[in-house]
Formats: C-alpha cells, structure tokens, sequence
C-alpha cells in the first residue's frame, strides 16, 4: 500500500513550490478592499418580487372565475360529466392491455382523434363562459363526450377483433 502511495506522488507533478514573494499582503490589500455594490439593491428587488407575485395571483384568481366546466352548471351535469370521465378512463385503461407492436399504429391513431376531441371540449368550455345560449353548448359538450366513448369504443372492438378474429364476427354493426 504505502509503494502505491509513493508511485502515486512521483508519477504526478504537484505544485509544492512557494507562492512568489509578496503573495500574503496582496492578498491581505484584496481582503481589506470595501465591497463594491453593483446592481439595483436587494430592498427593490423585493418589492417587485412581491408587487409581480400578488399581480400573479390576482389574474391567476380572476382567470379561475371566469370560466367554468360542464360540473358547474348544475348538479345532474356534474353526474353526467362524472360518468363520462370515469368511463372514458375505464376504457383506456382496457385499450393500454391490448398496446403492443402490431396495435401500436391503430391505438395511437384514436387516441389522437381523442385529442383533437379534448381540444375541441376545452374551446367549448371557454364559450361556455362566455356564451348566452348556454344550452346550445351544453348540448356540444355532451355530444363531444358521446363521440370520445364511440371513438374509445370501435378501438376496443377493433382491438378484440384483431385479438381473437374467429371469436367475432361483424354483421351491421352487431357483435354475434
């Protein structure tokens, strides 16, 4: 161990030389210096840190009130919003147990659709705030829902039947 330890130090070359004559009282003279001060100083910078964080939160707050989801509306909305959500949930989870390489391409296909659905719902939600035929957009809202579990739905079809083709059969849109 300790040969180890002398071949260490005599293959690196270390500085072991004394610093150049009069190091110590440059170093004193920097030491001794006042501190400069640069830039604007910590007191305003907190106030504007704290003039820019309650503006945050008083648009952040203002933006909340102004728009508001199908649940909002009233209470059988929000079971109906809750029943949609949860069943759509439910069937990607069903989709994700069929997600393999040749169901890759389909899956993500649909779910795409599923996202552009999702964007269409949140403009729906933004007229919802804004719009005074309320039950017009209501109606969107819901079809919107509709459309996602049918989109979800002929997936899993689709799926199950690329799964087990023997099992199902298609005639006029009917599972035999």
């Amino acid at each position: 161990m300790e040969d180890k330890l002398h071949q260490f130090f005599d293959d690196n070359d270390f500085d072991i030389f004394e610093p150049h004559s009069g190091h110590l009282e440059r170093f004193q003279r920097k030491l001794q210096q006042p501190k400069k001060k640069s830039g604007p100083s910590f007191f305003w910078m907190s106030i504007a840190a704290s003039v820019i964080l309650v503006l945050g939160f008083y648009l952040g707050n203002y933006q909340q009130q102004q728009t508001y989801d199908l649940a909002d509306v009233s209470p059988k909305m929000a079971e109906a919003q809750s029943f949609f959500v949860k069943t759509i949930n439910q069937e990607l989870k069903e989709i994700e147990q069929y997600r393999n390489i040749e169901t890759e391409t389909v899956i993500e296909d649909s779910l795409d659709e599923i996202e552009e659905l999702t964007d269409q719902y949140k403009t729906l939600v933004t007229e919802l705030s804004k719009n005074e035929n309320k039950r017009q957009v209501i109606q969107q809202m819901i079809a919107n829902y509709q459309e996602r579990l049918n989109v979800l739905e002929k997936l899993l079809l689709q799926l199950e039947q690329q799964k087990n083709p023997a099992k199902l059969e298609l005639r006029d849109d009917e599972i035999i």
